[in-house]
């Protein structure tokens, strides 16, 4: 029976750090999102479609890393976050309309999170 607590305990204490370390930025490591049409984010286009996007950190880079679904395609694309005042309530993807009627990503936040990733 004490071992069963000890390996109860154990459990608790490793699901609680993985848990800190995934919110300590205050952001969901991987989230969804779905464009309807083509995205340019800076240099790069991402084609129409379903993607998971993953949060990750190359050096004091923010990377955010979006892989197609049902594909094996990823574009990594640096972005920048930026403290909101309280936890995002939905998921937002704002775009800029050029006059060629391309979008390009400006912003994306994932319900709950409580900063926003910035292209």
């Amino acid at each position: 029976m004490r071992i069963l607590k000890a390996l109860g305990l154990c459990l608790l204490v490793v699901a609680g750090v993985a848990f800190a370390k995934e919110n300590s930025l205050g952001i969901h490591e991987i989230g969804h999102v779905k464009f309807e049409a083509a995205v340019h984010v800076g240099a790069t286009v991402l084609p129409a479609g379903e993607y998971t996007v993953r949060h990750t950190m190359e050096g004091q880079d923010h990377i955010m890393v979006f892989k197609r679904d049902g594909n094996k395609q990823e574009f990594k694309i640096k972005c920048t976050l930026v403290q909101l005042e309280k936890s995002a309530p939905r998921n937002e993807v704002i775009y800029q309309v050029t006059a060629d009627n391309q979008r390009v990503l400006q912003e994306m936040v994932f319900a709950g999170d409580k900063a926003k990733h910035v292209f």
